[in-house]
C-alpha cells in the first residue's frame, strides 16, 4: 500500500508516458478518473482515455506536483501541467495550466479522481476561439452545479 504522495506520483508519470495500464493499475477496480477535457472514466476505460485521448491529441506532457495532503482517505495535490498540442488548428503549440487533484482513496488506491483546473488559461494558450472556451465553461458549470454539494446552494 503507497502513501498518496507515490501513488499520486506513480499515476500522474504513467499518463505522461501514455502508459494507461499503469496509471489504471493506481485506482481501484471501480475507480473513476473525472478528466478536465474528456469526462469521466471508469475501470479498464481509464486506460483506453490515456492511450487513445490524451496521447492522441497532445504530447511531451510534463505533471508537476506540488504541496501533496492526505489523511488516508482523502488526497488534494497542487499541480503545474503542460503539453504540446497535437491538434490541428493548434499543432505544436504549448499549454501551461494549474489545477488541484482531489482524490478520495481506498486501500490505498484511487476510488474517485477530480480536478479543479483553470484549464482555459491553457486552451486559450493553444489558440482556442471564444466559442469553444465558452462550451468548455458551460461544461464545467453544469457538472458543479450537478454535484450534490452544490444542491443547497442553487435549491434555496
Amino acid at each position: 500500500m503507497a502513501d498518496f504522495k507515490t501513488l499520486i506520483t506513480k499515476m500522474t508519470q504513467a499518463a505522461c508516458a501514455g502508459d494507461g495500464t499503469a496509471t489504471a493499475a493506481c485506482f481501484t477496480a471501480s475507480g473513476v478518473y473525472h478528466d478536465v477535457f474528456y469526462g469521466s472514466f471508469k475501470g479498464a476505460a481509464i486506460a483506453d482515455m490515456i492511450e487513445n485521448h490524451f496521447h492522441r491529441d497532445a504530447q511531451n506532457f510534463i505533471w508537476d506536483l506540488h504541496d501533496p495532503v492526505d489523511d488516508g482517505q482523502l488526497g488534494y495535490v497542487r499541480y503545474v501541467f503542460s503539453y504540446d498540442s497535437k491538434l490541428a488548428e493548434s499543432r505544436g503549440n504549448r499549454a501551461v495550466f494549474e489545477g488541484v487533484s482531489i482524490c478520495r482513496l481506498r486501500d490505498g488506491l484511487i476510488e474517485d479522481y477530480r480536478e479543479v483546473a483553470d484549464a482555459i488559461t491553457g486552451l486559450h494558450q493553444l489558440g482556442f476561439g471564444s466559442e469553444r472556451l465558452v462550451k468548455l465553461i458551460g461544461r464545467e458549470a453544469q457538472a458543479l452545479r450537478a454535484r450534490q454539494e452544490s444542491a443547497h446552494h442553487i435549491n434555496r
